[in-house]
């Protein structure tokens, strides 16, 4: 823990306090969890503030006239500008409520693409993408004759972004691209990617499902038309994500899912639907979550997005010079200014008993293909060990990982 005390601006102990899940024990240990990638702790924060709505100010939203109900809406409303404050955006209406990054892409994939993009269009994503971003892409070709395109990823895990701009066209109408990279940790110059898609007359989606929790984010800047992610993996609960889009294409775009509280006026000859971003918002929505949300960036924001970004650099230094040191490991993304993902590969040990070693030493990671299949074919492997890291991680985890990373390797000879 020495090292921890030259880490910027974080009363470590203090801030560890705050995730009551970090202090169970798994065997002997305090569990090493490592696995905020998939899903983030949340902190005493977000869990009493969703208790105190809960007890104290529950109701359903936009229907009762009754101040319970005024109030849960007030509450419920207002998250919007907390979310477009924290993400860049221009104005709270651009903010939808979803149940997560993959609802939000799979809303523009049906709500926008559906609607303006026809056969031999083209769609560009890339070999580093989660199956939330190819899936709905991949369905929506086979639905309208659009073709997909792919750019390809360096050995190192970047973008080959001279093959990026020769795949764009005149028939390019929608880019989709991560952020941040869930295998590899891989930041992608989305700013820059996004100019150059505009150039070509493109549409941009952003996957920001492992940017927002870990890095300050500017959607004005990027520029993009729509920017997704989820709450559960910035520390906030499951069951709610964020689409963001420029409102001016929300109001062009048709909705996913139809039902109440979506709609001005139903009549047994038709519907018309109601502005964005209610348009996309079928349905009690998850209230609740909402709440959760928002206190969770609340909490984020108490600490600051550049700290938060800081000292993830700084463990992930930290645990790449541990996983190099073992002459086994071959890390998969060795990106320049990656995120704090450490993916991994031991030929000798299979990625699936990797992880279940490490648990019996009470280290939380993830194995398997990641939701990235393509991505682990073009490594040419069929699965990776993943240490995703967080703020309230510790060089002393780490120094665990590592210690049960070489158990492993010396029982697998």
């Amino acid at each position: 823990m020495k090292v921890d005390a030259t880490i910027r601006e974080i009363d470590i102990e203090t801030v560890r306090k705050d995730f009551p899940v970090l202090s169970v024990k798994m065997g002997d240990n305090s569990i090493a969890y490592l696995d905020s990638g998939a899903t983030a702790q949340k902190p005493l924060a977000v869990i009493e503030r969703m208790k105190e709505f809960d007890s104290h100010q529950y109701a359903t939203v936009h229907r009762g006239s009754y101040r319970l109900g005024e109030e849960a809406t007030q509450i419920f409303e207002s998250g919007r500008e907390t979310i477009a404050s924290f993400i860049g955006a221009k104005q709270g209406r651009e903010i939808v409520y979803t149940s997560g990054a993959t609802m939000s892409i799979n809303l523009v994939a049906y709500g926008y693409g559906r609607k303006f993009i026809r056969r031999g269009d083209e769609i560009v994503i890339s070999d580093m993408e989660h199956h939330a971003n190819i899936v709905p892409w991949l369905k929506l070709c086979e639905e309208t004759g659009a073709v997909l395109k792919v750019i390809p990823v360096t050995e190192t895990g970047e973008f080959d972004e001279s093959a990026f701009v020769k795949l764009l066209s005149a028939r390019t109408k929608l880019v989709s691209i991560t952020h941040v990279s869930n295998v590899l940790g891989t930041v992608n110059r989305v700013k820059e990617l996004s100019a150059l898609a505009h150039s070509a007359g493109a549409k941009v989606l952003v996957d920001g499902a492992q940017a927002a929790p870990h890095m300050k984010i500017d959607v004005s800047e990027i520029d993009s038309d729509f920017y997704v992610f989820s709450g559960h993996k910035m520390y906030g609960p499951t069951g709610v994500g964020v689409l963001y889009g420029k409102y001016d294409l929300l109001e062009t775009m048709d909705p996913l899912l139809t039902g109440g509280d979506m709609i001005e006026r139903v009549t047994f000859a038709g519907a018309t639907y109601a502005p964005p971003p209610q348009r996309f918002e079928a349905g009690t929505p998850p209230i609740t979550q909402v709440v959760g949300l928002c206190a969770a960036i609340d909490y984020l924001s108490a600490i600051g997005m550049e700290t938060i970004e800081e000292r993830e650099r700084e463990l992930l230094e930290y645990g790449s010079d541990l996983l190099r040191k073992i002459p086994q490991v071959r890390i998969i993304g060795t990106a320049p200014g990656k995120a704090a993902i450490l993916s991994f590969v031991v030929d000798s040990v299979h990625p699936h008993d990797m992880v279940t070693i490490l648990d019996g030493e009470g280290v939380a990671v993830r194995g398997g293909h990641h939701c990235a299949q393509p991505l682990m074919d073009r490594y040419n492997i069929p699965a990776a060990t993943r240490a995703s890291l967080a703020f309230y991680n510790t060089t002393e985890e780490l120094d665990r990982l590592s210690a049960a990373i070489r158990k492993a390797v010396a029982l697998f000879g």
